[in-house]
């Protein structure tokens, strides 16, 4: 695809104020019945792009299937953007430590923590971007693990040829069933891959339906059991899997959402201008079509747009039509 080629994106949520609607938000979304087949589809979801931060729960399958053997709080975190809480932190350097490392290992970008309460008070404190503050530190605290487990190299556990992430590669391949075919670098370091919507909801509904204790079945297990750990404090990833017992859910960078409910169904969208505040409301529509109880999900749709600090107008995702 070309810089010029565009996906054909369609209208997946609308912010009103007062009696107009003041702005559109254009993407694309896949949902998959349990049984694999296609519910309902908007824009292109067979278009390539990047998943961002929702392959975590791919990365963590690949690094159990290595060897990796995390207790189910740290392997939330591995599959986690997080918001760089004390908890999140904390568990992050626990991970090394039990590997015999330190924060001073990790090769992740630096920065400050990612939840809004959590950087405020992160500077009020007087502290600055770090590695272990990073949203993507306990992935990486896990990576390195993995590379002590296998006696792999550590300094070079980014690099494009290193063993991890030769695996890494094979197995976001198979779990989508898509050939990756384009190869960028993420925020934080890792490599990132160019997959459809599809393959992604396809992926995601293999984690919650694999057989107990397989390396797909104890990501989502875990994910699921520690939804705090998988983002954070009103975080709304957080709070949908907390809502919604069974359910798995991740987020990504450039408005990326992806949810697979327990029995299998799934879905995943972009939001085309990588805005994130459509996210939640656009997967609503299609949740309820998935049959989730629409009391679960009254939080995160119909967001009130205030004017003089009450509401006059709202941010919804559009209703689903087969």
């Amino acid at each position: 695809m070309s810089h010029t080629d565009f996906p054909a994106h369609e209208p997946l949520a609308v912010q009103t104020r007062g009696e107009l609607v003041e702005s559109v938000h254009y993407g694309s979304l896949i949902a998959l019945q349990h049984d694999g087949g296609s519910l309902l589809s908007r824009g292109e979801p067979t278009a390539r792009m990047y998943p961002r931060s929702a392959l975590k729960p791919l990365i963590a399958v690949a690094m159990l299937r290595a060897g990796l053997d995390l207790p189910a709080d740290q392997l939330a975190l591995a599959s986690a953007s997080h918001s760089g809480a004390a908890e999140h932190q904390e568990t992050a350097a626990k991970i090394l430590a039990d590997a015999g490392l330190t924060p001073v290992d990790l090769r992740n970008s630096t920065d400050l923590p990612y939840g809004v309460k959590e950087r405020e008070q992160w500077l009020n404190a007087g502290r600055g971007p770090t590695q272990l503050a990073q949203n993507c530190s306990g992935k990486h605290a896990a990576l390195l693990a993995t590379c002590v487990k296998n006696g792999w190299p550590l300094e070079s556990y980014l690099h494009a040829g290193h063993p991890l992430t030769m695996l890494i590669r094979e197995t976001v391949a198979e779990l989508t069933g898509e050939e990756i075919t384009a190869i960028s670098t993420d925020g934080c370091g890792t490599e990132v891959f160019g997959l459809s919507l599809t393959g992604m909801a396809r992926a995601f509904a293999r984690l919650v339906t694999a057989k107990s204790r397989t390396p797909e079945r104890r990501v989502a297990d875990a994910m699921r059991e520690h939804p705090a750990l998988v983002a954070g404090h009103g975080r709304d990833v957080t709070a949908l899997m907390s809502a919604v017992p069974g359910l798995l859910a991740k987020d990504g960078f450039e408005g990326i959402q992806v949810i697979a409910l327990e029995d299998g169904s799934s879905l995943a969208l972009k939001i085309s201008d990588g805005g994130d505040r459509a996210r939640m409301p656009a997967a609503v529509p299609v949740l309820l079509a998935l049959g989730v109880d629409p009391a679960a999900l009254k939080p995160f749709n119909n967001l009130p747009v205030l004017g003089g600090g009450k509401p006059v107008g709202e941010l919804r995702g559009l209703p689903t039509t087969n």
